[in-house]
């Protein structure tokens, strides 16, 4: 039997960071629960004092299909490279230069959302088709792919 799978980011700052995934991926954060209209308001309804309101945010894909992405605050900061990333699929069907090309406008577009442009590689054929290394705005690396 398959399982859903949440992706989980220990984080710094949940609103900040599920922002910059939210627009990345399209998606959209949670819905309060129902009854609020802000989660803002929910919170306080169940006695969460306001500096702890951002201990937690949550992503949901809008379409239903992707795993939903849960942000949550950590007192440490990222401490060494990832050993599981994700792969932001942004030239599927793209091959050589007209995949580079969609790769670097969305890296660009990432760029002035808060996101840091590691490092370039280039299609190499047969297996390789080239992709664009990244970091969110908290470090945490992804690909271009």
């Amino acid at each position: 039997m398959a399982r859903d799978v949440q992706i989980t980011f220990d984080c710094g700052d949940p609103a900040e960071l599920a922002a910059f995934w939210a627009e990345a991926l399209g998606y959209r954060l949670q819905d309060p629960p129902p009854g609020f209209r802000t989660w803002d308001e929910a919170l306080a309804a169940m006695n969460v004092p306001p500096e702890r309101r951002n201990d937690a945010s949550a992503l949901l894909d809008p379409e239903g299909a992707g795993p939903r992405l849960f942000f949550q605050r950590v007192p440490e900061g990222k401490q060494a490279k990832n050993r599981v990333h994700l792969d932001v699929r942004a030239a599927p069907g793209l091959i050589g230069d007209d995949r580079m090309a969609a790769l670097e406008a969305e890296a660009e577009r990432l760029v002035s959302r808060g996101a840091s442009r590691l490092q370039r590689h280039e299609p190499a054929p047969p297996l390789g088709n080239g992709h664009i290394v990244m970091a969110d705005p908290e470090g945490n690396e992804f690909c271009l792919d």
